[in-house]
């Protein structure tokens, strides 16, 4: 199984700076897609930015120049630097990764998976 934690959310003004972490722990084998999402009251998840393989990373329309998404892969981390916070922004946010686990007893296998998220609020 893969854990990940997330850790960096609060309370921002508009304007300001967050950044996120995503620490993941586990048998992980190998990664195809990391990614970050967020979920607003009454609205559905969606995808803010992700790193695949390549290690290009991909971002949503509404963040794109505001937020940056790295990766440390030795760790393995993710990161979301996000800047220029407005309200819109405020969400529950999430660490998703998707890949492949390796025990001894289960061989391989591959999941999605996903944190427990972090608040993000974003005041005018």
């Amino acid at each position: 199984q893969v854990q990940l934690v997330e850790s960096g959310g609060g309370l921002v003004q508009a304007g300001g700076s967050l950044r996120l972490s995503c620490a993941a722990s586990g048998n992980i084998f190998s990664i195809n897609v990391q990614g970050w999402y967020r979920q607003a009251p009454g609205k559905q998840r969606e995808l803010v930015a992700s790193i695949s393989t390549g290690g290009l990373a991909n971002y949503a329309d509404s963040v794109k120049g505001r937020f940056t998404m790295s990766r440390d892969t030795a760790k393995p981390m993710t990161y979301l630097q996000m800047s220029s916070l407005k309200p819109e922004d405020t969400a529950v946010y999430y660490c998703n990764l998707r890949g492949t686990t390796y025990s001894g007893i289960s061989g391989y296998s591959a999941g999605d998976y996903w944190g427990q998220g972090t608040q993000v609020t974003v005041s005018s």
